[in-house]
C-alpha cells in the first residue's frame, strides 16, 4: 500500500492515544484538515560538510533516493505515512561506509527557507563506524516535516544530534532508528525557536548488546508549545538505555515530555532508566513529564523512571549575586548550567563547544 493510501485509510487519532494526547494531530497537521494531503510543498535545501570546513571523505554520501519506503512495526503510522506522502520528491539517503572513522563532526544542514516543505531521510550507517552527526534545521516556514529512519550498524559508535532552530512555524519530526548489535549511540535533541514542535522519537534495540543514551536540551519561551514523545524498545538480551531530558521553560510556553521504555519477554539482562527535569522560569510557564515503563521480562538489571519540576534555586541566585553577578547574569548562568547537564553528554568537546556557542542567542530569549 502506498503511503498516501495508508494515511487516508487511517482514522484521526483521538486523545486516548498517548502520542497525540498533548498535541492533537489536527493542530500539528499543516492545514488542520486531517483528510487533506498537501501537494504543493517545496524542496528544502540539504547539504553535507565537516564542522571545520574540511573535505567530506568519500566514505560519506548523501543522495536522492528512489527506492520504495521501508516500513517497520514500531512507528506511528499516521505521522510517518503523512510525511512520506508529502516528501515524494524530497527523499534522501545518508550513507556511511563500513569502518568510517572521523575526528571532525559531520554537519547535515537542512535549510527550509520560508516555504512549507518536508524531507524523508534514510540513514544507512555501516558496521564499525565512529563519528558524530549533527542534523541542523534552519529556516522560517509555517510548517516543516522531518522523517529520519534507518539503522546504525553493528559495533558502531555514533553521536547523533538533531538541532531544531527554525525561527517560527510548526516542526513535525519523526525518528525510527534501529540500533545494531554491540553499537553505542548517543541520540541528542535540541529544540528552540519553532512556535510548535511535535517529535515522535523511537529507537529499536532488537540485537544483543546495544547501548543507547537519549538526551534532550529543550528551550521554550514566549508562547511556544514543544512536545517530545520518546519510546525505547528493548527487544534483545543485554541491552542498555538511559533517557535524560532537560527542559527550560519561560514566558507562557509549554513543554511536554513523554517517555516509554518497553522491555520485551526474553530481553534478559536489560537495563533501562529515564528521568525528566524541568526548570520553570516564569509563573505562567508549564512543563509536563510522563515517564512510563512496560516490563515483560523478570530477569533485568534494573528499570526505573522519575521526573522533577522546579523554579531557579534562590540560594544559588544569592550565591552568584554575592560574588558580583547581576541578577540577569546569575539567572542566565544557572539556566545554561541546567541545560549543559545534558548538552555536555551529547558528544566530544568539539561538538559540545559548537552546540554551546550555537545556542547562546536562544538562551538569552528565555530571560527577556
Amino acid at each position: 500500500m502506498k503511503s498516501e493510501e495508508l494515511y487516508l485509510s487511517l482514522c484521526e487519532p483521538d486523545n486516548s492515544n498517548h502520542l497525540w494526547r498533548y498535541s492533537p494531530w489536527r493542530k500539528v497537521h499543516p492545514t488542520g484538515k486531517v483528510r487533506e494531503i498537501p501537494t504543493n510543498y517545496s524542496h528544502p535545501e540539504i547539504e553535507i560538510s565537516l564542522l571545520d570546513g574540511s573535505k567530506v571523505p568519500d566514505s560519506l554520501s548523501i543522495d536522492k533516493e528512489d527506492s520504495p519506503d521501508k516500513k517497520n512495526n514500531f512507528s506511528d503510522p499516521v505521522s510517518m505515512s503523512f510525511i512520506e506522502s508529502i516528501s515524494r520528491d524530497s527523499k534522501f539517503i545518508f550513507k556511511a561506509k563500513k569502518g568510517t572513522i572521523l575526528e571532525q563532526p559531520v554537519v547535515l544542514k537542512i535549510n527550509t527557507g520560508s516555504a512549507n516543505s518536508a524531507i524523508n531521510l534514510s540513514l544507512e550507517i555501516g558496521r564499525h563506524c565512529e563519528f558524530e552527526l549533527i542534523t541542523l534545521i534552519v529556516g522560517k516556514p509555517d510548517w516543516f516535516g522531518l522523517l529520519r529512519k534507518g539503522k546504525i550498524g553493528e559495533g558502531s559508535v555514533i553521536n547523533d544530534v538533531v538541532v531544531g532552530q527554525m525561527k517560527r512555524g510548526t516542526l513535525l519530526r519523526v525518528d525510527a532508528i534501529n540500533i545494531g548489535k554491540d553499537s553505542q549511540v548517543k541520540a541528542g535533541s535540541i529544540s528552540s525557536g519553532s512556535d510548535r514542535t511535535k517529535a515522535d522519537l523511537r529507537y529499536m534495540m532488537d540485537e544483543n548488546g546495544s547501548n543507547l543514551r537519549v538526551l534532550g536540551s529543550i528551550l521554550s519561551a514566549d508562547k511556544m508549545h514543544i512536545d517530545h514523545h520518546i519510546e525505547i524498545y528493548h527487544y534483545a538480551p543485554e541491552t542498555y538505555s538511559r533517557l535524560d531530558w532537560h527542559s527550560a521553560c519561560g514566558g507562557k510556553s509549554k513543554t511536554i515530555g513523554t517517555g516509554m521504555l518497553r522491555v520485551s519477554n526474553g530481553s534478559k539482562g536489560a537495563d533501562a532508566g529515564q528521568i525528566f527535569h524541568n526548570l520553570l522560569l516564569s509563573d505562567k510557564a508549564e512543563a509536563d513529564s510522563i515517564p512510563e515503563l512496560e516490563v515483560s521480562e523478570h530477569d533485568v538489571v534494573g528499570c526505573g523512571h522519575g521526573t522533577a519540576n522546579g523554579p531557579i534555586d534562590e540560594e544559588q541566585m544569592f550565591y552568584l549575586e554575592a560574588r558580583g553577578f547581576s541578577p540577569d547574569d546569575a539567572k542566565d548562568t544557572l539556566i545554561a548550567a541546567f541545560l549543559n547537564t545534558t548538552l555536555s553528554e551529547m558528544g566530544s568537546d568539539k561538538l559540545h563547544q559548537w552546540l554551546a556557542e550555537n545556542l547562546q542567542g536562544e538562551l538569552r530569549t528565555l530571560t527577556t
